[in-house]
Parts: structure tokens; sequence; C-alpha cells
């Protein structure tokens, strides 16, 4: 099984959008400042052909096999984030969502991994592994010494993939008021 790792485009949206709130399910709603799901789907369509915001398709990457996109990895540089939230901010506002609240993720020096999902029907095949190798090595090429990410307390498969790829809980995180741990990779 070949994988192929890319930059995703534009034209990505129709199926990187449903892993997306796939993987962030309750904060998809946040982000979009909606409830039903096809408000909720349409916005983050808009946001990820947008380059501004923390879930452009310029932050992210596409696992594919045989041309059928299997995957998706967000990311971008904590010193980046202040910026794509007040655009995201905006945008809300924009949209009429009142007083707009967009929880900070991730720290400056860090390469921040905001979301990863793999399709359903691929999951246990070793992509998501792949796609953190991809970061790892696209992190040093760009100088980070430190990838993050944020994962639900009570996610233990999740938490025990990430510990195994070589990230540690540094500090507990809070989102939409739920708690998270802050997990970090030294590179």
């Amino acid at each position: 099984m070949s994988i192929q790792i890319r930059p995703a485009q534009p034209t990505d949206a129709d199926k990187a959008v449903p892993l997306i709130i796939d993987a962030i399910g309750d904060i998809a709603n946040r982000l979009t400042g909606a409830t039903e799901e096809e408000i909720v789907t349409e916005r983050l369509r808009e946001l990820f052909m947008r380059t501004d915001n923390r879930h452009s398709y310029l932050y992210t990457y596409i696992a594919e096999i045989n041309d059928d996109m299997v995957g998706v990895i967000v990311l971008y540089p904590g010193e980046d984030a202040p910026d794509l939230d007040r655009n995201l901010t905006n945008w809300l506002m924009e949209k009429g969502v009142p007083t707009p609240e967009i929880d900070a993720e991730s720290l400056l020096g860090e390469l921040y991994i905001d979301t990863v999902c793999i399709d359903p029907t691929f999951r246990g095949k070793g992509i998501g592994t792949q796609l953190f190798t991809f970061v790892e090595e696209l992190a040093k090429r760009k100088g980070y010494t430190q990838l993050a990410l944020n994962v639900e307390t009570q996610k233990d498969s999740a938490i025990r993939l990430y510990k195994r790829l070589g990230y540690e809980i540094v500090s507990p995180w809070t989102i939409i008021g739920e708690p998270f741990h802050h997990m970090v990779k030294h590179i």
C-alpha cells in the first residue's frame, strides 16, 4: 500500500472537511458559529478554501492511496496562531456570531498539529503514523525543535499512540471548556 502525502488544494474541500469535522467534533461548532450539520460543513468548506485561518488548505496535508484521500493533517506554527485566530474571529463576526470565543491551542515555538484524521475505512493501517513521520521531517526542514498537539484526556488510545510516537504530556489544557492534555515531542 503506497501512501502519498501532498499539500492540500482548495479543491480538496469536499473530501477533507468531513474528515476535519470527524476529528474536531464539537469544536467545529465553535469554529463556525453554527450547530446545524449542513451549515457547519459549508462554513468549514469556506474556511478551508480561504488562506487566513487555522483550517485553511495552506496548513493542510493530504494522505492518498491511488489518488483517493485517506487522511488529513492540519498544522501551523504556534507564532501564527494569534493572527489565524484573530482572522477567524473577524470572519465569525461578519457571519453575525456574537462575541465568538476561539480558544488558543498552541504556544510560541511549536509547530502545532491542530487536526489529524484517517478515513475510518483505512484506520489501523499505519497511515496516521506516516503522517506524523512526514510532519516531523517537515518540522526539521523548517527549523522547528518542537511539535505539539492537544488530545482529549479521555481518548486513551490516541494518548497511547502519541506516547508511542514520542510525545509526552507537558500540561493540562482547556478547549471549549473540556479538559485536554498538551503533548510535545522534541525533535
